[in-house]
């Protein structure tokens, strides 16, 4: 017998599960049109935050992508009840893998039979942490951005996948302003990110080798690409906690990797320098999250 599929979503939840940067936005956009979205996370403060952001958020999101009506995000401090009749699960906890296999044990125990179960991680295969899984054909990759601005998607099996799963969250989510792109085989890093990864990796080497500045890099990756922000301030955006955690991923699997991008990832969170979050990371930050002059620039 396959997976069902959650065809009748009316009245039913979307649950998120980590309250972080990208928890937070995830839930936003799954409240875009209409219906409640459940947040968890173990701390109240992520908790308030994520719902702050969304109140703030969704209204401006509705508008520019043409989505309505605006529903809600509702933070829930019980993993349980949070993804209690949800249709949709995904986890956007921080990238361990012991705590994602933890995780994802408790979804499939905890939500039901047809919500399919989602992994927002940015570097490691769902396959990587279903061992406690007793439905893996639910289970896969849908890897997000940085919603609302940017709003591509990986979508990619966990290897025991029914593909059935895959084409709903390819006919569903852009319901939801989302664009999903699938990953035809397994890929650490996906698609975009395993570009994104080569961007980083030697931006980061450059400015630990002297060559030059964050604030330099920044102006002339824009300049010559035409973005509104450069690698250090995307860095910053993420949190460079979540850059290391995946740059240690990746060296994991290559150790051929160059260290100069972790050992200077590793000065700044030495230093308390987190990027947005923490006000301060490779810039330092206003209130209203501008980017002031470049630390050590």
């Amino acid at each position: 017998m396959g997976q069902p599929l959650p065809e009748d979503r009316s009245g039913r939840p979307v649950a998120v599960i980590g309250a972080g940067t990208l928890g937070r936005r995830i839930a936003m956009m799954f409240a875009t049109r209409g219906g409640t979205v459940r947040i968890f996370d173990p701390s109240a403060e992520q908790r308030q935050a994520a719902v702050d952001y969304a109140a703030q958020a969704l209204p401006a999101t509705v508008r520019d992508l043409g989505l309505g009506p605006a529903g809600t995000v509702e933070a829930s401090d019980d993993q349980a009840r949070a993804v209690r009749d949800a249709w949709l699960v995904v986890e956007a906890v921080p990238e361990k893998l012991d705590l994602k296999r933890k995780v994802f044990g408790q979804l499939d125990a905890e939500a039901p039979e047809d919500a399919i179960l989602a992994s927002n991680s940015s570097s490691y295969a769902s396959r990587l942490f279903i061992d406690e899984v007793a439905r893996p054909e639910r289970v896969l990759n849908t890897h997000f951005y940085m919603p609302p601005a940017t709003n591509a998607l990986d979508v990619m099996s966990c290897g025991k996948t029914e593909p059935s799963v895959i084409d709903f969250v390819k006919r569903v989510f852009p319901d939801y302003g989302l664009h999903p792109f699938e990953v035809r085989r397994e890929s650490t890093g996906f698609i975009f990110n395993r570009i994104w990864a080569a961007i980083k990796r030697e931006s980061l080497e450059v400015v630990y080798e002297g060559v030059s500045t964050p604030q330099d890099v920044d102006a002339m990756f824009k300049l010559n690409f035409g973005t509104k922000a450069g690698p250090f301030q995307m860095m910053d955006q993420v949190g460079l906690d979540v850059v290391l955690d995946i740059e240690d991923h990746y060296a994991a699997e290559n150790p051929s990797l160059p260290e100069g991008p972790r050992k200077l990832l590793r000065e700044y969170i030495g230093k308390g320098r987190l990027g947005v979050k923490s006000g301060a990371g490779f810039y330092d930050y206003a209130k209203d999250g501008k980017p002031q002059e470049a630390w050590g620039s």
